[in-house]
Parts: C-alpha cells; structure tokens; sequence
C-alpha cells in the first residue's frame, strides 16, 4: 500500500535512512525508538524505493521473523517479503522426514534469485546456516516454458540430481512423475503441482493441476523447479567424495570405527542404486565454499542488534555441543564438521556489510555508527472489535487534528466499518489500495496487522482489529463430488480384503488379462475360503468395495462359493438396519413434535462477541455456526452433533451457541467428562468471555464441598450464566433456574447409561454434542433426515506443519531430541505404552537427561493423581511426561511440541495421527519422532502402516488411510454396540447401502431394486498397461468407468483420461461404451448377456408383460434373426449374425434402443 510509504515519507528520521543506504558512507546507522510494528512500517516502505534488493533483515528470533515477514506483506498488500527459516539440522539416520523447512528455505534463496523477494527476514539462528552457493542454486534451476526443446530422461536425471523423487502418483512436493508424453512435477518453490504435456520433444503446454483430483486447473507460462534440498552433488561424484572420507577416517582407525562402518554403508547403498539415509551429513563435502543468505542480498539490516547476536552466538554453541556427541557416537567424523558459520565469521560478515541497525533502545556495545536517529513513535495495543470503544478513541485523533488509517480485519468487516463510521458523522472512506492519504480523514482497509502505531509529531496513527493470528493461507474451498467415494478403492492393493456384492468377502489378488479367440479383456481375480477363486470382468469393477471393518486378512473370515453363509449375513444386516431406521425415525418424529424455546436472532452484542475471535474462521465453521443459530431458533429442541478433528475450532462455535443463549437470559452447561478437560474449558471460557459481564462458574471436584453448595444455590437462583462440570451435573441436587442449552464435549467417552440419563435430565432443552471422531461422510448423509449433524472438516490455516520422523530406536536420537526441546524451554511427551515397565522407562530417561523433571502418567492412576499430573505439566513444572496413550484425549498443553513414541509400529495410523495432534497446537514449530524397536523384523502389517507413516511424514497422503481408520470408529460411536457387529460381518460399504435403502423403506419412499447385468461380449475392452503402468490408479480408472450412469458421466471420465494418461487408446473407448451399455441394461432388468460364437445372448431378470413388450420390439427390428427361448430353465432370446450386424458393440447398442422404443411408446399411449 502506497499509503503508508507516503506516510513513511513525511518522516524525516525515515528520510535520512533510505538517504543513508544510498550514499557510500562506510558505517552504519542507529535508528532507535522503533518497536515491532514500527519496524515492519519502514521496512515495508523501504520495499518501494530504490534500493538495491533484495534487503536482508536479520531479527532476533525466528518468531519475530515470522510476525515480521507477515505483517510487512499485510503493509505492501503482496508478498514483498519472504521469511527464512532455520532448517532442522538431522544429521543422524532417519527413515523418513518432512522437509517443509528445507523447501521455504529453497522457495525464498529462489525468490531472491529471481528478484521476487524484495525483502528476506531471517532469524540470526538461520542465518548462520550454511547453504547452498548462488551460483550452484542458479546452475540447478530448470525453468520450462511452452516451445522448449526437452528430453525426458535428460529431465528425470536432472530432477534427481536435485533431490526429486519419482513415484507413479504426485501427492506432494518434491515429486514427479512421467506418463508417456505427460511430466507431472511438484516443484518445492511452487504452491501447485504442474503438468507439461510434450509433442515430440516440444513443451506443448503447462499447466497447474490439482492433487486431489488429479486434474488440470490452468495453464501458466512458465514453471521454475528448483532444487529440493541444500545439499546438491553434480551427478556421480557422491561416490567419490565418500570413498576419500572413507580413507581418511580409515587412517584414523581407533576412533572412527563406527563412522567408517556408516560411510561403507553409504557407499554400498549407493552402488545398488540406492539413496544415502542422510544426504544434508555430507554437506561439508559438497561444495568448495559453501554459500550463506549473506551472500543472496544487497543490503543488509539488523533489528535488535545486541539479542540477535547473542541468538547466533548460542545456536552455534548448541551445535557444536551437538557436533561433538554425534562424532562420539561415530555419527560425524572428522571432514564432516561445518555446517554453520563460526562466531567470528558472523561478526564480521554483519560489521562488514550492515547499513542500518534498528533498536527499540539505544544499548552500549562497541559498535562503530555514523549518526543515532530517535524516532518519537508509539506502538497502540490492537483495537477488541467494540465499537464504541473505537468511537472514543477517533474522537480524540479527531480533536488533535490526526489522520488515521484502520486495518478493518476481512475485506467485507473493512467495508462494514466504513458505512458504520460515515453513518455516525466521520470522515471515512473504505479503499483497496489507496496510494494518497488525506489530512484529518479516516481510511478503512482489508487486513490486521499485530499491533497499531502513531508518530505524534506528524499527527499520523494507524489502528488495527485484533487477532492473534490472521494469516491469509485459507484453505482452498473443496468442491464435494461424486468421485470422491471412489477413493476408498483407490488404495486398494494385492492382498487387500475385499466385498462383492452377490459373493461376500474375499481377498484382492489383481488385475489379470485374459485373451480368448484373439480378444483380450481384463479380469479382477478374487481368492475366497478353500481353494476358491473368481474372476469379475472389470466393467463390473462397481460390484466391488475394500472391506472396511473392523478385522484384518488374517482375523476376518471368507466367504465360501457356493454356499448361502454371505446371503445370511446380508440377511441379518438388512434386518438390523431396518429396526434401526425404525428407531431413528420415531425418534425424530417425537423430538420435532416436542416443544422447546425459540431463542431471537443474533443480537448486536452477539456479533461484537463474534467479532471478538481472533483467528479467521474457516468455512465449515461458519456454516456449522449458521446450522447451529438455525436450529437454536426453531420450537423444536435441537438436538445436534457438531463432529470434527482435534483442535479443528469446536469450542469456538458451541461457545457461540452459548453466547446466543445467555444472550436470551437463559442458562447454559458444559458438559465434559473428566476434571481435567473441565478445568481447561472452564479456564477457555472465562478467557472468551471476558469483558462480556458473563458469570461463569466450574462445578467439579476441583470445588470444595462448601463451594460446590454455593455454586448450586447461585443455579437455582438464576445468578449463574454458564456452568461447565463433569457428571456432577447431572445429579439429583443439580437444579437451574432456566436451562436454555446444553452442551456435551467429547460425547463418545460418556457410556451408554450415562447418555441416557442426560437425555432424561435435559428433556425440551436444546442439545449440542461434540465429538473428536470423525464420522464418515457416507453415514453423514444416510442419517442427515434424522439426526442432525455438523461436520468440520477443514483445519484452521496457520498451523504449522508438524516434522515428523521415522527411526529406529536410538538412545542418542531420543537423548538429543528432548534436550533440543528443554534448550528452548518446551515440554516433551514421551509415550511408552506399557504400565509394567513405564517406571523403568521413566529411569533410563532421567539418566539420559539428568536435568530434566520427568512425570508419568497411565490409566491406572486414580483421577486426583493424573489430575495433579496435568496440573504441574501444564505449569511447566514437569519437562518429559512418560505415559501411555492415554494422551490422546487429555489436554492442550500449548507448550509441549515434541513427541516421541516407542513401537510406532504396533500402533494405529489412527491412533498415530491423534497422537500427533497433540503436538503443534501453536505456532511454534513441533517435532513427532516416531521410533520402532532395533533389528526387529516387523510383521507385514507394520511394514504397510510404517510405510504409510513414511508417506504421511513426507507427503501427507497416509492421512487418508488414519482417517478412514477413525471412521470406522466413529462409525462404530454414532451406531452404537448392537449395530457394530453388522457392520464387521458385511464390510461398511454394504451396511451403508443396506441402511440407506432401509431408511427409504421406511419412509415410505421404496427404493427401485435394479439387477446387476453381466456383459460378456468380445470387444477389446481393457486399460492397456503402457497406457497406465501403476496397477492401483489402473484399479481406480477400472472402477470410475464401472460407475458411468450417462453419457455425461462417460464424457468427464474421457476427460480426466485425456488429461492425466493421454490420449485414449481404442480398447479403453470400448470399455466406457461397455459401461454405458450395462447401465441401460440394467434398465431394462436384464441380468446377463453373453457372445457366443455368431450370436449375442439376453437373460431377462424375469418374463412378464413388460418384457414381452420390450422383446417383441426387438423381434420387430431384427425379424427371423431373434429367436425367443421360454422354456429352458432360464429364459432367453437370441440375436444371431453379430458380424452380419455390425458387430457386438453395435449390436449390443440397437438391441437395447429397441427395448427401449417399447417403453416410450407404451408411455406415449398412456399420455394420449
């Protein structure tokens, strides 16, 4: 925004510093007086002027980086300013780890390069990191535009170079893959992927793709890939470099006999084409002078000069104390030693080019300056959201002859506020980016910045909305679409448990060609008990679902063919369901004729109090929120479940709902399960609530005796708003005055009698239940018309990303883990899930960190205990809590952000993924270090679920498989015990199919029972394998042409083909025409139709009337060439001379047309 250069221009201390960086004078200057957001002004100013950019800003932390480069990007309305982050420098053996601080590292060094990155914000710490040299990083970036000459195997190998790996399917950044005349890549400094389609060796177009459809979105001009890492050896001369480390450290041979053991390692993998475990340990060897941030900029300025060195000063003693454990452990070796700067090189190379430092205070400290400027300014604390507060506030600018400028929070609250001010008599104009700022009148504008600031001489003052953190990153909107069911196929692979819908469960064993007469078809071949096997055309692939239940291959038991076992249990199912539906639907019909309270729309203090919320809500939020008030002023009591992840926003929107209540002087309860989590909501509350005369009281054992009657008395007699307690609530001497709503957290841990005494306790009041498990869409949409649900599904955007590693079990790892965390005063959750040993556990820990308090906590504690436990984590008192997973459903402990978790491999991905979420609940950066036992060979299962670690570390892809793992579970919840067990027997697909068709039933809504048709005819009607080489995306192709119901359908699959495979090839044209076929035939109730020799053959489901209409049409277009046969024990007619009629495509295609005529026609003659 040019506004607030201008305003920057009227300084004259700021005059002098842009004056300053431009002349040649050697020494620096001093400008003090300026606290954050007055720095974030000038620098955002400075990104207009002339200078030589890119300007390096060094801070004194990596939060202030990060809260710098946010607000000067709000200030210049772009991004003008890139952070650079510390890396996390792993340089033990890892199997897996995310990189997402490697590649912002990469993403602003490029901007830099390519003049995009006005300004670089970097801690010290991250600045004394090493990198990679400009011109390597220059040498390694490929930029590809249409009209380029280019070879993909030349490609590949440069993509390799740079630390790319190839894989079949791109899920994430730092991936590519080549499909015959397609290049999907996913560049580290880019926000998509991109798809560059080639004609010959000619870059036809680029285009950016979606990752979760796979589907193109735009085409762009260019594409610049970088490099994936900082590490980055020519090709082939890694091995080279190893073997001489390898015969040095073999000289020195007392003391490096571990490390050469590891360096001979390397070396072996190498040969076998493989990739070292941990490139970044040989960075020292990779370049003749390795290259610092210094290097990538033109000028340079220190904030807080004296704490950002001391900053630098104790990462690079931290990292040399790191240095010397790793080479005692024959990790590092000597060779492998320099990946930071040394203190004196920092000194010296800030001295050396520094132009301004920038100081809140003027501190003493040897440092040669040119001149001192004071600037008279004053940082104001951000403005609540309460209108007449900020009335108050203009009015006194106004009075002193000010000229303000408001930061209005979202573009609709800028333009919102504008009205409201012109309305009350200001002099208030809302603007997008206004360049010219007017004497003594207000501007409104989109965006929050931390703070406001003022200069009192130029009678200036910027005023901004509160928020903790607004970062702009909203997550893109998802368009729910069909295709999304699908997915559940899509991770299907060899050995999987799969259902069919006439035969039951049975194992998935692949895709097989089959050729017969010279006509080759694909076949999915299914194992089932005993030596039986099936073979399904593929066009039948919609028949099929992976079982999702509660077992796995080896505890479910198949099914047998030929025997009616699987009939029974569908049978059963189906009765279950039914009953369920039954009760569903009573219920429902009673609670809508109940009557409750209607409460009053929102009220003006209702939206001051939204208003007040100080992150950006995300879509569901909202549309939950809006639900929810929806419901709230109905008669009928609401009574909805609001589902969502771990730290997805829940509270926030029931304490909304609260708000609503109290609003209407009614009463509100919090309901929760343990003392803990109601001690949390109650402090969550008081916190939200504050300001808002809202008497807020916590009924739990946390309260004495004595207290706990004052707190009844205070309910009965209506001076209580709010009561948040545990099942305390829910007893006999509990009595309120007016009960208007009700809210349970964490419904899924209250038991069945629990639930019911609830319901009999709160009867006519509104309801709002939370639960963390998610609940499966499909289900979702099955009992919408019963039970209302709200489901959140986005997370909130500015979460960091968690690193994650995967490692074996080292005492080094772990000890060097936890004491990384202590050094920056954090807390650390240590899971051990056994209560015999965890004792012992807690020792070993305690003798690897000696400094450290540790705790333990398990399930067997009594709840004062864990309380106590929890009390004194939350505290900081305790440094390392060892417990069990008994973690997953405690507290927020904003504090704790690393985690580590032995026998990673026993557990659920689900249950990994909770874990997880209990990490990185702030916005400082989390590590989960997931740990699996030394030398142990891991059954296949682990194997599978620590591969789906591995990918979800890197590319977050395994989230899928958690979340599909949850909702069986909260499936299971929402169900109930009885139900369960259905659900295990016919896999979850049929027991919702079932379900839904029970709920029409019974509303009387009689679903039409079309039957399966098989089509059987000799048409080559495959999916080539050099058209798509991975068998599980050839599966998913399989099962989206089995889904076509028209030729709508059929022409977006054609489609999305063309655009992720290429052109289609003749067999797959004949596989979608199949597919649209069988839907009609289907249709038309026929259950079969087979080639045989010259002739087509039609089983019709039944013979009646209507049939014998439909088959007469078709006697009528072909004559003598259809014969009709009723009386073998399955009824048919027959078309012969194929050949003679255009062969079984076309004959297929004018049959069913013909029995189609019969159908209109009849309707015409009705409707004449």
């Amino acid at each position: 925004m040019e506004l607030l250069k201008n305003m920057a221009d009227t300084l004259t201390e700021y005059k002098k510093s842009v004056d300053h960086i431009l002349s040649d004078k050697p020494v620096p200057l001093l400008v003090t007086g300026l606290s954050h957001i007055h720095k974030a002004h000038f620098l955002a100013s400075l990104s207009y002027e002339k200078i030589p950019s890119p300007i390096l800003v060094i801070t004194e932390s990596e939060a202030s980086a990060a809260k710098l480069t946010e607000d000067i990007n709000t200030m210049c309305g772009d991004m003008s300013a890139y952070q650079f982050p510390a890396s996390d420098l792993t340089l033990t053996d890892t199997e897996a780890q995310s990189q997402e601080y490697e590649h912002r590292r990469i993403e602003t060094l490029s901007a830099a390069l390519s003049g995009k990155a006005k300004l670089i914000i970097s801690s010290s710490e991250a600045a004394v990191q090493l990198t990679v040299p400009k011109d390597v990083l220059k040498k390694h970036t490929v930029t590809l535009k249409a009209g380029d000459e280019i070879k993909l195997d030349e490609l590949a190998k440069t993509l390799l170079a740079a630390g790319y790996s190839r894989c079949d399917m791109i899920e994430g950044k730092g991936q590519f893959s080549f499909r015959g005349s397609l290049a999907d890549i996913y560049p580290v400094s880019s926000d998509f992927p991109v798809r560059i389609e080639l004609w010959g060796d000619e870059i036809d177009t680029v285009a950016s793709f979606d990752i979760d459809t796979q589907r193109r979105i735009d085409t762009v001009k260019s594409v610049s890939i970088t490099p994936c890492g900082e590490t980055i050896f020519e090709e082939g001369v890694l091995p080279e470099v190893l073997q001489t480390l390898l015969e040095k450290t073999e000289k020195n041979k007392k003391k490096n006999d571990e490390a050469a053991k590891r360096i001979r390692r390397d070396i072996a993998r190498l040969r076998d084409g493989l990739s070292v475990c941990c490139l970044a340990r040989y960075f020292p060897l990779c370049y003749k002078t390795a290259g610092s941030i210094f290097d990538y900029a033109n000028t340079l300025i220190v904030c807080e000069s004296f704490t950002a060195a001391e900053s630098a000063k104790g990462a690079i003693s931290a990292h040399l104390e790191d240095l010397k454990l790793l080479t005692d452990d024959g990790v590092l070796c000597k060779g492998l030693d320099r990946y930071l700067m040394s203190k004196a090189e920092y000194q010296d190379t800030v001295k050396n080019n520094v132009r301004i430092y920038m100081d809140t205070f003027i501190r003493g400290g040897g440092i040669d300056l040119g001149d001192i400027l004071k600037v008279d300014s004053i940082q104001l604390s951000p403005w609540s959201g309460e209108y007449k507060l900020l009335c108050e506030e203009l009015d006194n600018y106004k009075k002193n002859g000010y000229t303000c400028v408001i930061f209005g929070g979202t573009d609709k609250a800028a333009k919102i506020l504008a009205d409201d001010l012109r309305d009350s008599g200001y002099q208030a104009d809302y603007a997008k980016s206004p360049k010219k700022f007017y004497l003594g009148r207000i501007t409104v504008v989109e965006g929050i910045i931390s703070a406001g600031f003022e200069y009192p001489e130029e009678k200036i003052a910027v005023i901004t909305r509160t928020s903790a953190s607004s970062s702009k990153t909203a997550t893109p909107k998802k368009k729910f679409k069909k295709g999304a069911q699908i997915r559940s196929l899509s991770d299907i692979s060899q050995g999987d448990l799969v259902v069919h819908g006439s035969y039951g469960i049975g194992v998935f064993e692949g895709v097989q060609k089959l050729t017969a007469d010279k006509i080759s078809k694909d076949y999915i071949k299914i194992k089932y008990a005993g030596a039986d096997v099936l073979y399904v055309p593929v066009t039948q692939l919609d028949l099929i679902s992976r079982y999702i239940g509660s077992g796995d291959a080896d505890t479910v038991r198949l099914n047998k063919l030929g025997t009616d076992t699987w009939k029974k249990a569908k049978i059963k199912a189906k009765a279950a369901t039914q009953e369920m539906a039954k009760e569903l639907i009573e219920l429902y019909s009673r609670r809508m004729k109940a009557k409750g309270f209607a409460f009053s729309p929102d009220t003006e203090q209702q939206h001051i109090f939204e208003d007040r919320f100080s992150y950006v809500e995300t879509d569901d939020q909202l549309r939950c929120i809006e639900e929810i008030k929806h419901d709230m002023m109905r008669t009928a009591p609401m009574e909805r479940l609001l589902c969502g992840d771990v730290g997805f926003g829940k509270t926030e929107v029931a304490l909304r709902a609260a708000f609503k209540c109290i609003g209407d002087g009614k009463q509100c309860a919090i309901l929760v399960p343990t003392t803990v989590l109601a001690w949390q909501h109650y402090q969550t509350v008081l916190k939200r609530m504050e300001g808002f005369n809202i008497r807020v009281e916590l009924l739990s054992r946390f309260r004495t005796a004595k207290e706990q009657k004052a707190i009844l008395k205070k309910l009965e007699e209506g001076e209580l708003d709010l009561v948040v307690g545990t099942h305390r609530l829910v007893q006999d001497d509990v009595k309120f005055k007016d009960l208007g709503l009700v809210i349970i957290d964490e419904e899924q841990r209250f038991g069945v009698n629990d639930k019911e005494k609830l319901k009999e306790a709160f009867t006519n009041v509104d309801v709002l239940t939370l639960s963390a498990t998610p609940i499966p869409r499909t289900l979702n949409m099955a009992m919408s018309g019963i039970r209302d649900m709200s489901v959140i599904e986005t997370p909130p955007g500015d979460r960091h990303p968690i690193t994650t590693y995967v490692v074996e079990h080292d005492r080094g790892v772990i000890a060097q883990a936890i004491s990384k965390e202590l050094r920056r005063n954090g807390q650390v959750y240590y899971v051990h899930n056994r209560i015999e040993s965890i004792y012992s556990c807690a020792a070993d820990i305690h003798s690897m960190v000696p400094d450290a308090n540790i705790g333990i906590a398990h399930g067997r504690m009594s709840e004062e205990e864990l309380l106590d436990v929890w009390r004194r984590l939350i505290e900081g008192e305790i440094d390392v809590l060892v417990c069990t997973t008994l973690i997953e459903t405690g507290v927020d402990v904003p504090n704790c952000n690393t985690l580590i978790i032995e026998n990673a491999d026993c557990m659920g991905l689900a249950q990994l993924h909770q874990l997880r979420g209990r990490v990185g609940r702030t916005n400082r950066r989390a590590y989960a270090y997931f740990t699996f036992k030394r030398g142990k060979v891991l059954s296949e299962v682990a194997t599978k679920r620590l591969d789906a670690i591995r990918e979800f570390t890197r590319f977050g892809s395994g989230f899928r498989i958690a979340m599909k793992d949850l909702e069986i579970r909260g499936a299971g919840s929402v169900l109930g015990q009885s139900q369960s067990g259905h659900l295990a027997s016919v896999g979850y697909d049929m027991y919702i199919k079932l379900l839904n068709e029970a709920i029409l039933e019974q509303q009387g809504k009689a679903p039409e029972i079309t039957p399966e048709c098989l089509v059987d005819i000799r048409v080559d009607a495959f999916i080539p394998e050099k058209y798509i080489s991975n068998q599980a995306q050839r599966v998913d192709c399989y099962r989206k042409i089995a889904m076509i119901e028209n030729d709508d359908d059929a022409y977006d699959v054609t489609d999305e083909l063309i655009d992720r495979y290429g052109d289609v090839p003749k067999a797959v044209e004949g596989l979608i025409e199949v597919a649209k076929l069988r839907r009609i035939a289907r249709m038309m109730h026929l259950t079969e139709i087979i080639q045989s020799g010259d002739s087509m053959l039609f089983y019709p489901e039944k013979i009646n009337a209507k049939t014998m209409e439909r088959i007469s049409a078709v006697g009528g277009k072909y004559g003598k060439a259809m014969m009709l046969d009723v009386a073998s024990g399955k009824p048919n007619f027959r078309v012969n001379g194929v050949d003679k009629l255009g062969g079984p495509l076309t004959l297929l295609k004018d049959t069913l047309e013909a029995m189609q005529s019969a159908d209109i026609d009849k309707a015409g003659e009705h409707g004449g």
